[in-house]
């Protein structure tokens, strides 16, 4: 399965931003991850195969949302009220398998399939 991120972009403190993932074919268990320079990549959200399950990172929740649409194979991030530390690279991720774990869905070794990143950035 590849994936592909897009809808990054440059806004301002408080815009909104979506941003999308493609996957060429099936994927199970999706995340949002996140990375800035010199520091770990960092789990952001994630959402079961079926869309009814959804993890957020303490940093987002409330403040961002998961979703999916199965029969178009694509995930997005809607991103609300968007913070200057929200800066960084956001990668999609896939898992291999349908088991989801709530704790398991935050690791980065959990996921098997990775997209290139969309940069994100908020000016303040």
């Amino acid at each position: 399965v590849q994936l592909q991120a897009s809808g990054g972009g440059l806004v301002q403190a408080g815009d909104s931003l979506r941003l999308s993932c493609a996957a060429s074919g099936r994927a199970f268990n999706m995340a949002w991850f996140r990375q800035v320079p010199e520091k770990e990549r960092e789990f952001v959200a994630a959402i079961s195969v079926s869309g009814g399950t959804t993890v957020y990172a303490d940093s987002v929740k409330g403040r961002f949302i998961i979703s999916r649409e199965n029969a178009k194979n694509t995930m997005s991030l809607q991103m609300n009220s968007l913070k200057p530390e929200d800066t960084a690279v956001y990668y999609c991720a896939a898992t291999q398998t349908t088991l989801f774990n709530g704790v398991r869905s935050s690791r980065l070794s959990t996921y098997y399939y990775w997209g290139q990143g969309t940069l994100v950035t908020v000016s303040s």
